[in-house]
């Protein structure tokens, strides 16, 4: 009998081992759903379909882009934080993820920082720091110098509260003791346009928003919200490099459920960086003024963790609260 048990002990011990593995090599043995917590057609949702497809590609299996938009992207990260951790649900999201662990957190349902496993950061893109042509600064040092005029008082154009077009202006405000106030608009495209037309005197806009009118003249470009130079605006300084510190990039990642195997993890993180490597996916990204990357798990939840508390800090300092 105690032969019997211990054989069964060995068994179950040889099964434990060699179990995970043999799940990572099995997965996916369905269509697995990519949830977008935003709407069809912007960056965060092309960026999906076209790394499902390469997964698609890669694994034999369906990737399938569902699109769960609502209040600031926490409905569908919701979605996924209450979903099984069987590996058949991904969130694709952004930066918004973790401001709204403090913009939101009376409101949570979920703790996005525990109840997400973290897989992969995707790719980052640049805020850049814009000007009316009719703002006499020409560099970023002239534009903190007026802003911090007693009767300054610009105007600054953002996508809405708590975004990181809003954060960025108060982060002006707090690193560079600007006299500046910010407006909320309804959305990206709003803001950028009461930029361009005068209604505002300056804006963080996307890169790929702002890029036309800082072509066509529209718009001056003074500086990028990223650590390092952008590949994108490589002329342009950092903000950091005036600011320590003051760094707001839209970054895109990729999170599990909790609890989610470790070896799918692992299959799912080497899969995104290679398709990371594919022309098309990469010329994508550049051409939406951004950077792929790719990271380890550790090296995003370390990373997430930095940045929700960064924003909390911000949120705070500020007293902003959601729309």
């Amino acid at each position: 009998m105690n032969m019997l048990k211990q054989g069964l002990t060995a068994s179950l011990a040889v099964l434990a081992v060699t179990a995970g593995p043999v799940l990572a090599q099995a997965w996916p043995v369905k269509p697995v759903r990519i949830i977008v917590p935003f709407g069809a057609g912007g960056g965060t949702d092309i960026q999906g379909r076209l790394l499902g497809q390469k997964f698609q590609q890669s694994m034999g299996q369906n990737f399938l882009v569902e699109n769960r938009a609502g209040a600031s992207g926490l409905i569908g990260a919701e979605f996924v934080a209450r979903a099984p951790a069987d590996g058949y649900n991904i969130l694709f999201t952004t930066a918004s993820l973790a401001v709204n662990v403090e913009l939101f957190a009376k409101r949570l349902k979920f703790n996005p920082l525990t109840d997400l496993e973290p897989v992969s950061w995707v790719s980052s893109v640049p805020l850049v720091l814009v000007v009316h042509p009719s703002v006499p600064a020409k560099t970023l040092k002239d534009f903190v110098a007026l802003a911090k005029r007693p009767n300054a008082n610009l105007i600054g154009a953002h996508n809405g509260s708590g975004t990181t077009s809003h954060l960025s202006i108060e982060m002006l405000k707090l690193f560079g003791g600007a006299r500046v106030t910010p407006v909320p608009y309804k959305g990206g495209g709003p803001a950028m346009v009461a930029q361009i037309s005068g209604e505002s005197d300056f804006s963080f806009g996307t890169a790929l928003a702002a890029q036309p009118f800082i072509k066509s003249g529209k718009a001056r470009a003074l500086a990028v919200t990223t650590a390092k130079r952008s590949s994108a605006f490589p002329e342009l300084p950092t903000m950091n490099s005036m600011f320590p510190g003051f760094e707001a990039d839209n970054w895109y990642a990729m999170f599990f459920p909790k609890g989610t195997s470790k070896d799918i993890v692992a299959r799912l993180n080497s899969e995104i960086l290679k398709a990371l490597k594919a022309s098309d996916v990469n010329e994508f990204i550049r051409r939406e003024g951004g950077e792929p990357v790719g990271s380890t798990p550790e090296e995003l939840a370390a990373y997430f963790k930095r940045e929700a508390d960064k924003y909390a800090k911000v949120i705070k300092a500020a007293n902003v609260t959601a729309d």
